[in-house]
């Protein structure tokens, strides 16, 4: 257990906190955190692409200032991730087939682990994905949920005569069948409910917006015909000779 813990915080430190993944070409910035180098070009690129300050960031973790080419290699870095790379994850998890990663992610349309890679592809990348151990833990709840009560019949069989038992060991499979299902019925109508709830909020959002923009359109469209009005009108008297026009003044 100790052995492995210490690989999780191995792991940990070989990591980089932008893409989530062991170090390549790791950087130290002047504050003392670590980056790969790519992604903190990336980063430093995405600030100058909005205007914040440019050639002048902050690290993304401690917010401490850094300038463009501030940041140095750190070999000692770069060798431990390499190492890590090679040490099997905790736990057996498993690595992407085709691009070796560590299967991170849980594709929720393909039903399927991928990795971070898998996740841009074209393959995955509109479909909604959740952290693999996320899941898994899920499906490790609703296995127990379903288990226990069937543990609990198999018990109770096991403790009564034979004739009597087979009897009462279906029925209690069928009352539990019967509870499962229902529990399961009430929770997808409970789903559905909230559904149709969020759908007409929705509905009502839009309808209000659709209102206000009209409203704004018609009001925009009368100010701008009673300057349209009022322009015309000067217009004309531009128009009138001096003496009329100072007349009109005066009055």
């Amino acid at each position: 257990m100790a052995a492995r813990n210490r690989v999780k915080d191995l792991q940990a430190v070989a990591n980089c906190s932008l893409c989530q993944d062991y170090f390549k070409d790791p950087v130290i910035l002047k504050c003392g955190h670590n980056f790969c180098r790519s992604c903190i070009t990336r980063y430093c690129e995405s600030v100058d692409f909005m205007n914040i300050s440019p050639c002048s960031y902050t690290c993304p973790l401690c917010r401490e200032a850094f300038r463009e080419g501030e940041f140095q290699p750190n070999l000692q870095l770069r060798n431990i991730a390499d190492i890590m790379k090679k040490i099997p994850e905790p736990g057996g998890r498993r690595a992407c087939k085709e691009h070796g990663k560590l299967l991170k992610l849980f594709c929720e349309v393909d039903q399927t682990p991928i990795c971070l890679v898998c996740r841009e592809s074209p393959t995955h990348k509109e479909h909604p994905v959740a952290p693999a151990d996320e899941v898994a833990l899920d499906y490790k709840v609703i296995i127990s949920f379903i288990k226990c009560p069937i543990t609990h019949s198999v018990t109770l069989s096991l403790t009564c005569s034979f004739p009597v038992c087979v009897s009462s060991f279906q029925k209690q499979l069928e009352t539990e069948k019967q509870k499962i299902v229902s529990e399961f019925q009430q929770l997808r109508q409970f789903l559905e409910e909230q559904e149709r709830l969020l759908l007409a909020q929705l509905e009502e959002l839009n309808k209000e917006v659709e209102k206000r923009r009209a409203e704004y359109v018609a009001k925009l469209s009368e100010e701008i015909s009673s300057f349209s009005s009022l322009i015309s009108e000067m217009e004309q008297k531009c128009q009138q000779p001096a003496s009329e026009f100072l007349q009109v003044r005066q009055c």
